[in-house]
């Protein structure tokens, strides 16, 4: 806090010269210029932390130096000094963005009190917009990790709606990332600096969750003591990720689609509906069109959710992904645990690379942070993996062929394996050679011994 430069802007020099003892006191470092025009100079070339500045000025007074100052910088920590008669013009300056006014004669208790108060609340101000920042860099699509064909759409296309308030629709097994996906579309739209709030429509009582997403009134029900916002009212200008959608009771599927349509939430116990300006985000590992057949779903609500239907794959058709994951996922379990970044050998990422996931990206991250805390010699090895995850693996043991009776001509097979998985791999060599768990070179040496056909 010491240290910090303020600027202090009056023509009357002795009442600047009084501020600029009182505050200097306090161990901050004072400029000082007698107008708004000598402020903008010192302003635009120093690291200025706080102004402090009087109205009535020649040049550039008060009001239209505020204005300057948030224009060049829209986070400037103001602090104005105003007469008794002139309050009204005060009060305009705090519309402006001042922090606070201060009315003379004022003491010097009171002085340093606003001053400390403004520069507590501008550091504030700096290390929230540095952790917002943080945020949205962490959410960039950039910043994901995945590389396959499949995500690389998947990126495209969250890219492309994030731009707009256009309602989206997460679909996807459990664990595959839907509200990670879900932040990096508020991150990247113009709601960015708004709140982005969740709920799990699964996760709540039926008795609790029409409250938890509209709100309630005092005295609607046992318990209701106070007025309380819902979901809907603490998202206002932002988004809101309602995750599980399918697990929503079809009473309040009713009460979401009103809110889809006009924008009005309806409070248990209110008669009056509240306006809310919200994009919504939903997700769901549930077939909702399955759903809707069976009469489990409204089928006008899936309508009003589906406008844009994302698709995120599971962790088995992104294989490519996985070893890009496992690093992504070491080396933030490594950072977090305070060790060495652990790494892990060809051999266990070919166990990784053959196992069906079920529990998906999230079960590879536990995987990860569970090697990092056991590890002991910073590499994991096959040995460092769960049993389960070996036997499990296509290279557990599992035959994928059946033998018959009369034979067979191995290197037939082998060439009828190796075209297939050359084509299952759409005709790139590196990948066809990590899926047959072979070396490029030696994909190539079958290659030319059986005449396959390189494309």
């Amino acid at each position: 806090m010491k240290n910090k430069k303020i600027l202090v802007v009056d023509d009357d020099e002795s009442l600047r010269r009084v501020i600029e003892y009182n505050i200097s006191e306090e161990g901050y470092e004072v400029l000082s210029v007698s107008n708004g025009k000598e402020a903008m100079a010192i302003f635009s070339k120093e690291d200025i932390a706080l102004v402090i500045t009087d109205l009535q000025m020649p040049e550039l007074g008060g009001i239209e130096l505020i204005r300057q100052l948030r224009a060049v910088s829209p986070n400037a920590m103001v602090i104005v000094i105003t007469a008794f008669g002139t309050v009204d013009t005060a009060v305009e300056s705090m519309k402006l963005g001042a922090f606070e006014y201060i009315t003379k004669p004022f003491n010097r208790e009171e002085l340093k009190m606003v001053v400390k108060k403004a520069l507590e609340v501008g550091d504030l101000v700096v290390e929230n917009r540095y952790l917002r920042e943080m945020v949205q860099e962490k959410y960039s699509f950039e910043n994901m990790v995945g590389s396959s064909p499949k995500m690389e759409e998947v990126y495209r296309l969250s890219s492309q709606v994030a731009k707009s308030d256009a309602t989206v629709l997460i679909l996807g097994e459990s664990g595959t990332g839907k509200e990670l996906l879900a932040k990096g579309i508020h991150f990247n739209s113009l709601r960015k600096e708004q709140p982005f709030v969740t709920i799990n429509c699964g996760s709540l009582p039926e008795n609790l969750i029409e409250s938890e997403l509209f709100g309630h009134k005092k005295g609607a029900f046992t318990g209701a003591v106070s007025d309380k916002k819902g979901k809907f009212e603490l998202a206002d200008g932002g988004t809101i990720f309602l995750d599980e959608i399918g697990e929503l009771p079809l009473h309040l599927q009713v009460k979401l689609l009103r809110v889809l349509q006009d924008g009005m939430v309806d409070k248990v116990g209110e008669s009056l509906p509240v306006k809310v300006d919200v994009r919504i985000i939903a997700a769901t590992n549930r077939d909702l069109e399955e759903e809707v057949a069976g009469g489990n779903f409204r089928e006008d609500l899936y309508y009003r959710l589906c406008v844009v239907p994302i698709k995120l794959p599971p962790l088995r058709e992104r294989l490519d992904d996985i070893p890009l994951l496992t690093e992504h996922f070491l080396k933030k379990y490594s950072e977090k645990s305070r060790v060495d970044r652990v790494r892990i050998n060809k051999e266990a990422i070919k166990i990784l690379l053959n196992y069906s996931w079920p529990g998906n990206v999230r079960e590879l991250e536990n995987l990860a942070e569970r090697t990092v805390v056991m590890s002991q010699t910073g590499l994991v090895t096959i040995d460092d993996l769960p049993e389960k995850l070996i036997a499990n693996s296509s290279n557990g043991g599992s035959s994928i062929v059946s033998l018959p009776d009369e034979g067979i001509n191995l290197e037939s097979l082998e060439k009828e394996l190796i075209e297939k998985a050359y084509a299952k791999c759409k005709y790139n060599q590196s990948k066809a050679a990590r899926f047959l768990g072979i070396t490029r070179n030696t994909l190539l040496y079958r290659f030319e011994k059986y005449g396959i056909e390189k494309r």
